[in-house]
C-alpha cells in the first residue's frame, strides 16, 4: 500500500488536536506587523493578533507561505517515508498560497505531488482535509482522495456574521465613515464561501437578528439532506461558538458532536475579532 502524507496551510483553520490526529502538517501563513513577522498558529493566535491590532491602532499584512515553505514540508514528509503526497490549499481565489505550493511541487521531480485547489476557505476548506484524512485510514488511493474533494466541493457550506464593520473599515475594505454609520445603526454582515471567495451575503439588524439569519441558511442548506459533519468558526468567541453549535443541533435536529475552531489570524486579521459561523457538510 502507497503510504501518503496529507499537507495544508493554517488557513484551514484546523484545531491543532485534528492535525495531531490525523497526522497533518500544516504550512502556515504569515502575519507582519511592519518589520515583525509572525507565524500564523505557531507564535500568534487570534487572541495576540488582536492585542497587537489594538496596541498598534492598525491592521498587519499577510502574506502566503513561499514555495520554499511548501518544498520544505514535502521534503520533510517524503523523509518520513511518504511515497505520495495530497497539498490541499486555501481557495486560489484570495490567497497565493495554491500557486505557492504548486511551484513547489514542480521542484520535486520523479515524486508525485497533488496540489488541490480546495476553493474555499476556513473549516470549508477543513472538511475536506478531514475527510481526505478519513479516506487515507480506509486505504483510499491518491486518485480517490482527488476524486473525493472534487464531490466533496458542492456540499460544504460556510456562513458567518460580523459583530462589527471596524476591521473592514481599518482594511480599506470599506468607508470609515460607512462603516461608523452601520455600527451606529447595528447592521451586521453576513458573509459566505461562494465561488472560492469570502463574499457579503447579506446585512442584518442586530447581532442577535445576524445569528438567527446563520440558523435559517444551514436549514436552507441542508434541507433534504443528511448532515455528514459540522463544525463552528470563530474570532475571539469560543463561547458564541459554543452557544451557536447548540443552536444549531436543536435547529436542525442533529446529534453530531461539532469540532469548534478558531478562524485563524490569516482570516481573523480581515474578518475581525467576535466573528461565528459554521461550516456544514451535507449528503
Amino acid at each position: 500500500m502507497t503510504k501518503i502524507a496529507i499537507i495544508t496551510d493554517s488557513d484551514a483553520s484546523l484545531p491543532d488536536w485534528v492535525a495531531q490526529k490525523f497526522n497533518i502538517d500544516i504550512v502556515s501563513i504569515l502575519i507582519n506587523f511592519g518589520e515583525e513577522s509572525y507565524t500564523a498558529c505557531v507564535d500568534i493566535d487570534d487572541a495576540e493578533l488582536f492585542r497587537l491590532i489594538d496596541k498598534y491602532n492598525k491592521l498587519p499584512t499577510t502574506a502566503a507561505p513561499s514555495p520554499n515553505d511548501f518544498y520544505l514540508a514535502f521534503q520533510k514528509a517524503f523523509e518520513a517515508g511518504a511515497e505520495e503526497i495530497v497539498c490541499i490549499c486555501v481557495s486560489s481565489q484570495i490567497s497565493a498560497t495554491y500557486q505557492a505550493a504548486l511551484n513547489a511541487a514542480e521542484m520535486l521531480e520523479g515524486k508525485r505531488v497533488v496540489v488541490i485547489d480546495s476553493l474555499n476557505l476556513s473549516m470549508g476548506q477543513g472538511l475536506m482535509v478531514i475527510a481526505a484524512a478519513e479516506a487515507l485510514e480506509q486505504n483510499a488511493s491518491l486518485d480517490e482522495i482527488v476524486t473525493l474533494i472534487d464531490e466533496l466541493r458542492p456540499r460544504i457550506h460556510v456562513f458567518a456574521a460580523l459583530p462589527t464593520l471596524k476591521y473592514l473599515a481599518m482594511g480599506g475594505r470599506m468607508g470609515k465613515l460607512a462603516a461608523g454609520v452601520a455600527d451606529t445603526l447595528n447592521i451586521k454582515p453576513v458573509l459566505t464561501a461562494r465561488d472560492g471567495k469570502l463574499e457579503l451575503l447579506e446585512k442584518v439588524r442586530t447581532f442577535k437578528k445576524a445569528e438567527e439569519r446563520l440558523l435559517e441558511l444551514a436549514n436552507e442548506s441542508s434541507t433534504g439532506k443528511e448532515i455528514e459533519r459540522f463544525a463552528l468558526i470563530h474570532v475571539n468567541n469560543e463561547a458564541g461558538a459554543q452557544a451557536l453549535a447548540k443552536k444549531l443541533q436543536s435547529h436542525l435536529n442533529i446529534s453530531l458532536d461539532p469540532i469548534i475552531a478558531e478562524f485563524t489570524p490569516g482570516l481573523s486579521v480581515h474578518a475581525g475579532s467576535g466573528v461565528v459561523g459554521f461550516a456544514l457538510l451535507t449528503k
